[in-house]
């Protein structure tokens, strides 16, 4: 832009001096100051009137953000919701799975102390297959020793 100097100022005031005279240059100097004033008033409401409607801009700005942050934090807890009730489902699935097991009645079965256990079949000398070895139940210590009987009985052929 153009710069006005103490020099040009004093030019100025100068002319106007001699070209108004003492008489009306006060009145021309009121009237100037005037006009100033108000393109100046008018400047600073045209200035202020800008500065709200970037601000206002930017709160919009930030109201979006802020809009759309909560869209994908709520996006977010919607899909971990789902996924946490998925899981409770399937949690409730097998456990309803595990009672009913539970309560199913078991199949009549003896204890594996009582049930003969059978081992693998040998062959004799004739070819012929040997009957299955038996073991007999394991009892305590002090049975076993009273006893004299083997632990291991194989039938003959």
């Amino acid at each position: 832009m153009f710069d006005i100097g103490f020099s040009e100022l004093l030019v100025i005031a100068v002319v106007a001096l001699v070209v108004l005279g003492p008489e009306r240059l006060p009145k021309a100097a009121r009237f100037a100051g005037l006009w100033v004033r108000r393109a100046r008033n008018q400047w600073d409401s045209v200035k202020q009137e800008l500065e709200r409607e970037l601000q206002a801009e930017d709160i919009k700005r930030q109201m979006q953000d802020v809009r759309q942050g909560m869209q994908d934090t709520e996006n977010q807890l919607r899909a971990s919701g789902e996924a946490v009730r998925r899981e409770a489902e399937q949690m409730q699935q097998h456990s309803d799975t595990l009672a009913q097991q539970v309560r199913a009645p078991a199949p009549a079965e003896q204890p594996p102390h009582l049930v003969e256990a059978t081992g693998p079949v040998v062959a004799s000398a004739e070819g012929a297959a040997n009957a299955p070895i038996t073991v007999e139940p394991a009892g305590d210590a002090d049975a076993d020793a009273a006893a004299e009987t083997p632990a291991r009985t194989e039938r003959p052929s």
